[in-house]
């Protein structure tokens, strides 16, 4: 049984008598394929590099993650982040470069907005110029943002830090309408990758999709880079290239 992607062949491997198997899948594939919000959107991950995620622990990305790491693990523990979870988004939103402003005037590591930062739910100045104060104002406005829109039980941590990255990136009210139609879609809105994702996608297009991908795959990236730097640690190495 295989997908209709021209792009790549990609098959299913079952034991042969599987006749059940072999129908829940068939049912799956035929509502699931390219052409679909979901099977279109698996397509553009995993066929398409319209959009190349750059190289988190290049030399140069090796040493704003070690100035930083003390910041982010400090924050993460404050308001109850995965700390290179957190890193891996301020990579994605600047590359760690507290320099960094857009045309929208979003400035600094996390890419905030001085009014937002200001607003009473922050309530934290100097963003532009203290990369301290500009990593505790994005981690303390995504707490606010579980906290207010999304502290659903049922969710995992990983994936209620992932619903805040999207919140982050496209509102709240448009990751109240993700789930929705995630649901409608038969789909789990309780589970972002596979899942709500695919409602992101049908609603607004590929970019918070790609935005949290990417945040995801920089999270993986800086997992291993840490494991490589305490093992270089363990025997006296330099830790950076």
């Amino acid at each position: 049984m295989t997908s209709p992607c021209r792009l790549k062949v990609i098959a299913w491997a079952i034991r042969k008598n599987s006749l059940e198997l072999m129908a829940e899948l068939n049912a799956f594939v035929a509502t699931h394929k390219v052409g679909t919000a979901f099977g279109n959107i698996l397509r553009s991950s995993f066929f398409k590099q319209d959009k190349i995620v750059k190289r988190a622990y290049s030399p140069s990305g090796a040493e704003r993650f070690q100035t930083l790491i003390a910041v982010f693990r400090k924050y993460g523990d404050a308001y109850t982040f995965d700390y290179l979870m957190l890193m891996a988004q301020g990579y994605q939103e600047s590359q760690l470069d507290q320099s960094r402003r857009s045309p929208r005037g979003a400035v600094g590591i996390m890419q905030m907005l001085p009014s937002p930062a200001k607003d009473k739910v922050v309530a934290i100045s100097g963003i532009d110029k203290d990369p301290d104060r500009n990593v505790e104002a994005g981690a303390k406005y995504l707490r606010h943002l579980i906290k207010t829109y999304i502290d659903d039980e049922e969710l995992s941590p990983t994936d209620r830090q992932l619903f805040a990255f999207a919140a982050y990136h496209a509102g709240p009210g448009n990751l109240r309408k993700f789930r929705e139609k995630a649901k409608a879609m038969g789909l789990d809105p309780n589970v972002w990758f596979g899942n709500v994702e695919n409602g992101a996608a049908a609603i607004v297009g590929r970019e918070t999709v790609q935005y949290v991908s990417n945040i995801y795959k920089y999270y993986v990236a800086y997992s291993l880079l840490v494991d490589r730097m305490g093992e270089l640690k363990q025997v006296g190495l330099p830790q950076a290239d």
